[in-house]
């Protein structure tokens, strides 16, 4: 296992977006790769990663081209307005000493409902500029160490996976010399609400050992949501659903999951014998 070695980037003045790309991009490589070779590894040093001028230079490009760019936090504050009133390099500069210094702190995501094509409403959850900028800077740390620990029949809110590579695995598995005929189609209840901040923490600290990182994502989920008539609530539980972070972490509670049915499966399912075995009992 190699030395863990201080990991920053740079320093002083921001760098340019392509610069900050290939300097974050060869990171993320050293961070997978370090992580796919030694799967009990726990990452420490990681925090000066995510207020690294590249990082965050980063992550501020994902913000600013999203599509979510012109929709404000609670502070109203758009990309555009950054851009117009503060500069972008001293808006970045000002999240990375407030990082360094620990004076950071999310505040609360502004709820907006959206309907749902059932005639139902789905409540998502806008964070305010400077906490998108942080969450893609730490997303951005944090993927690829966890990329190296999901499973290959997890397709959701993954890099380079979509549900066009999900439909083609289950023809592959339906069809030719697999044959499998049975395909369960389940729904977890309001996912992103009720995903438990205990269980996911201790997914999180299987890998990072960094309790700057670890308190950082624990603010994120505890940071609370003002309601769309001004009252503020607390999140007991969930990661609000329109946060970047978001998606990174339902899949982290999400693969003990997967990791469950791939035990039943190499149990039930490991070997051409138990597969004709379960479907004469018609159970495969």
């Amino acid at each position: 296992m190699p030395e863990e070695a201080p990991v920053n980037t740079g320093a002083g003045r921001l760098p340019g977006p392509d610069s900050a790309h290939f300097a974050v991009r060869e990171m993320q490589i050293k961070l997978h790769r370090w992580a796919g070779e030694d799967g009990s590894r726990r990452f420490g040093d990681l925090f000066n990663l995510v207020y690294d001028p590249a990082f965050l230079v980063h992550a501020w490009e994902r913000v600013a081209t999203n599509t979510g760019a012109r929709t404000p936090g609670i502070d109203r504050a758009t990309v555009v307005m950054i851009e117009t009133w503060i500069g972008v390099e001293a808006f970045l500069e000002h999240i990375r000493d407030a990082l360094k210094s620990g004076a950071f702190e999310p505040v609360e995501v502004r709820q907006v409902m959206i309907p749902k094509a059932s005639g139902k409403l789905r409540a998502l959850g806008i964070p305010t500029v400077a906490d998108r900028v942080v969450q893609a800077s730490l997303k951005a740390v944090l993927e690829p160490i966890f990329e190296a620990d999901f499973m290959p029949c997890s397709y959701g809110f993954r890099p380079n996976r979509r549900a066009h590579d999900a439909i083609a695995e289950i023809h592959h598995l339906s069809s030719g010399a697999n044959k499998f005929h049975w395909v369960l189609e389940a729904d977890i209840k309001a996912c992103f609400d009720e995903i438990d901040h205990t269980a996911l923490m201790d997914r999180l600290r299987a890998r990072i050992k960094d309790k700057r990182v670890c308190t950082l994502v624990k603010a994120f989920l505890k940071s609370g949501v003002m309601t769309t008539s001004g009252d503020r609530e607390e999140t007991l539980t969930g990661t609000p659903q329109g946060g970047i972070l978001s998606p990174l972490l339902a899949n982290i509670a999400l693969s003990a999951l997967d990791e469950h049915f791939a035990r039943q499966w190499q149990q039930e399912m490991g070997s051409y014998k138990r597969r004709v075995a379960r479907r004469k009992r018609g159970t495969g």
